[in-house]
């Protein structure tokens, strides 16, 4: 993912509210939202060159997800795959701090990333760059290819319109986020942060949804995660231009 806002326990009748983009170059395969095949309680995109994925949620509301660290430095460089951070967390049993810990003892086997990782109960936050584990309180939250919560344009107005969706929808409903996540607006330069790719990337990158020739955004995610344990998770995924090419909807009921 390149751009992740979520709340916990923003919402009286929703303690975890997600919505996020992932943002990828067009060629690289995907396979949109779906059962696994070796996990059928799994739900998850797939990265189908490494294997891994960037968010994915089990029956039970294990959780996980994944972003890049923007650092050109380390383009070209060849690690094991971020994507795989998410998905051995999904596949495994390990409680969310006993699996950061392990990532943390062997984190400079990946390039810059920023983890999230939940068991229904509690969810944890950690990033090589930062080496520091974190469990998170309420609050909304908002993260890309820095910090958790660094401001950035598209994050801090993502969270600021996540806040007013949460306030405005009782109950909260797909659709508003989906157009929190479809936010093509661009700040003006001075607001551009520099992470050493050059004003035009900067420029391009900068919007919450992402279109340019060859990278953009492939898939937008809401998850909304009930009080009674029922899951809503809708994907819409996306190729170039931004044209839209399919949707789906998942409804799962707690225990089944």
């Amino acid at each position: 993912m390149c751009l992740i806002l979520f709340a916990l326990n923003g919402h009286p009748d929703y303690p975890l509210v997600l919505a996020a983009n992932r943002d990828e170059f067009y060629r690289r395969a995907t396979a949109p939202a779906g059962f696994w095949e070796e996990r059928p309680d799994l739900l998850a995109g797939r990265d189908l060159v490494e294997g891994g994925t960037w968010l994915g949620i089990s029956r039970t509301g294990r959780l996980a997800a994944v972003t890049n660290y923007r650092d050109p430095a380390e383009w070209g460089e060849k690690r094991r795959s971020r994507g795989l951070l998410t998905s051995e967390f999904l596949l495994g049993s390990q409680s969310p701090r006993a699996y950061l810990e392990k990532v943390a003892a062997e984190a400079d086997r990946y390039k810059g990333f920023n983890l999230l990782a939940g068991d229904g109960a509690d969810l944890w936050y950690y990033s090589n760059r930062q080496g520091q584990l974190r469990k998170l309180e309420a609050g909304c939250y908002g993260l890309s290819n820095h910090l958790l919560d660094t401001p950035w344009p598209k994050v801090a107005s993502g969270k600021a319109a996540l806040e007013r969706v949460l306030e405005a929808a009782a109950p909260a409903r797909v659709e508003p986020l989906q157009k929190v996540l479809s936010d093509r607006s661009l700040p003006p330069d001075h607001q551009l942060p520099d992470t050493g790719v050059g004003l035009d990337w900067e420029r391009v990158l900068a919007s919450r949804f992402i279109v340019s020739p060859d990278y953009g955004t492939r898939s937008s995610t809401v998850l909304l995660l009930a009080r009674d344990r029922t899951l809503t998770f809708a994907e819409s995924t996306f190729g170039p231009g931004g044209e839209r090419q399919s949707e789906r909807r998942f409804v799962l009921a707690p225990g089944r």
